[in-house]
């Protein structure tokens, strides 16, 4: 089975996984909060000098923490929408945890790993690792 297929097999069991336990992660995206501080500090100095960027800078900090903070959204899409490397590091994670694991398409190893609750609850905790760790996310769920 060809590597790409693998990855988006085992996407797709951490997606399914992860919309069935109803998992939430926020993930505090402080370049937007950086650029929406600076910004403000920048506007702020053209419109009222060295004054107008420390008001600039402190109105753009409070906007760019509203912006990103607090804003759960359900682990899954986080999960599609990440980049390549970060796929391919939540993949290596998973696939430590499936072993030998083998499986045809999507739907047997979601079958494989669904009817087994050991091997799901450690497919879990290695999700939850991974968006805690790589992604610095705080997760809420329902177990």
């Amino acid at each position: 089975m060809a590597m790409n297929c693998r990855i988006d097999d085992v996407m797709g069991l951490c997606c399914k996984i992860s919309e069935n336990r109803k998992i939430k992660a926020t993930v505090h995206n402080s370049a937007k909060g950086g650029v929406t501080a600076g910004g403000g500090a920048f506007i702020g100095g053209l419109l009222g000098g060295p004054p107008g960027i420390f008001l600039g800078a402190t109105i753009g900090g409070a906007l760019g923490w509203w912006m990103t903070s607090g804003k759960f959204q359900p682990l899954h899409q986080i999960i599609i929408e990440l980049p390549p490397q970060q796929k391919k590091k939540l993949y290596d994670d998973v696939m430590a945890v499936l072993g030998k694991l083998d499986w045809i398409d999507l739907a047997q190893l979601l079958l494989l790993v669904m009817g087994n609750s050991s091997l799901q609850m450690r497919v879990v905790s290695t999700i939850l690792t991974f968006a805690t760790k790589e992604l610095g996310a705080k997760v809420q769920y329902e177990d």
